[in-house]
């Protein structure tokens, strides 16, 4: 008996089913195994930039974060103000308010943000937007109705 070939639009549905089924990695390892890692264990797999950070040891900003986290209760926000923490895997799953110098941005930690630092979720410049010209900009703006 032959096969019948799929459609398209049955081939793409059947390998977005195969995407969402697969489970997160980091280098090889699995969020659970990750977290009963001891902490030089986990140096060896993280970048060298963030490997080097985190040798040199932690601030006392950095190790009261860690503690909060891991003293924090399901859907509780942590706010914190330390944007060069690097992200490990104990704090998956938490939402942390990081500070971007106006307000604390919630960024809810996934397991693909291992290893980045928090400032990097918490932009501190907005997006220019602009607008028509103001008065006196050009000489054609002299006749722009002002309101």
């Amino acid at each position: 008996m032959a096969e019948k070939r799929l459609s398209r639009r049955q081939r793409k549905r059947r390998k977005r089913a195969e995407i969402a089924v697969k489970e997160f990695t980091y280098r090889g390892k699995t969020i659970e195994e990750l977290k009963q890692m001891s902490f030089e264990e986990l140096l060896e797999l993280l970048p060298s930039r963030a490997r080097r950070t985190l040798k040199r040891g932690l601030t006392k900003r950095q190790y009261k974060l860690l503690k909060d986290v891991e003293k924090a209760k399901e859907g509780e926000i942590i706010k914190t103000h330390c944007r060069d923490m690097i992200i490990l895997p104990s704090f998956v799953g938490k939402t942390i308010g990081v500070h971007n110098g106006k307000e604390f941005v919630p960024v809810t930690i996934q397991p693909e943000m291992i290893g980045h630092y928090l400032g990097e979720f918490a932009l501190t410049r907005k997006r220019v937007i602009h607008s028509g010209p103001g008065v006196g900009a050009t000489r054609s703006s002299k006749y722009m109705p002002l309101k």
